[in-house]
């Protein structure tokens, strides 16, 4: 298990590398926009790159941030559900909701995405629209987030696991939903 919780803490690493530096496009997509607004309005003019650029920007945030929000406990769950359950019955619902949910979506995302991608790439796919930017780096954020997301799973599942059997203290059990202590949290006595 020890080399198991190693792989996990160097998968949680890259996607925490990854995140706090994907999370600046967030800035530099406000930025374009603010240019391209002005341009648009002081010259009466504007490119579609720059507004193909903006859409590019906001997926490449959504999807290489996604493992990062895992790793993060900021995902989405049923919260006022799951607070309702012993710390116990939640970490098994976490480690089946991995299995059962998480991980098929990012296999089948997988074996959908690169085919897409790849054939974008081949052919040299363009926007349609006049001046815009290839779609083949957007379309290789779908395969790329999820094989992040897969790697996160795959990290989350080995913590949660070693949680369950005693040999690592819960990593999320100091905050609740969006980082604030909560009710839910338990304290070791």
């Amino acid at each position: 298990m020890r080399g198991l919780l190693r792989l996990s803490a160097a998968i949680d690493a890259l996607n925490q590398r990854i995140g706090r530096t994907v999370m600046w496009l967030v800035l530099v997509a406000v930025l374009v926009s603010a240019a391209n607004a002005v341009v648009r309005k002081v010259f009466d003019t504007s490119s579609n790159a720059w507004l193909e650029l903006q859409w590019q920007m906001f997926g490449a945030v959504f999807m290489l941030c996604a493992a990062y929000t895992f790793l993060k406990n900021e995902h989405i769950r049923i919260d006022i559900v799951n607070s309702h359950f012993p710390k116990p019955v939640r970490h098994w619902i976490d480690l089946l909701g991995h299995v059962l949910f998480l991980m098929p979506l990012v296999i089948l995302m997988q074996i959908d995405g690169w085919p897409f991608f790849w054939a974008s790439w081949r052919i040299g796919e363009q926007s349609m629209n006049a001046g815009g930017l290839p779609q083949w780096p957007a379309k290789l954020l779908i395969p790329l987030g999820f094989l992040l997301l897969a790697l996160q799973g795959i990290s989350e599942f080995v913590k949660r696991l070693a949680v369950i059997r005693g040999l690592i203290p819960d990593p999320h059990a100091s905050s609740g939903p969006h980082g604030h202590a909560g009710p839910e949290t338990e304290h070791a006595a």
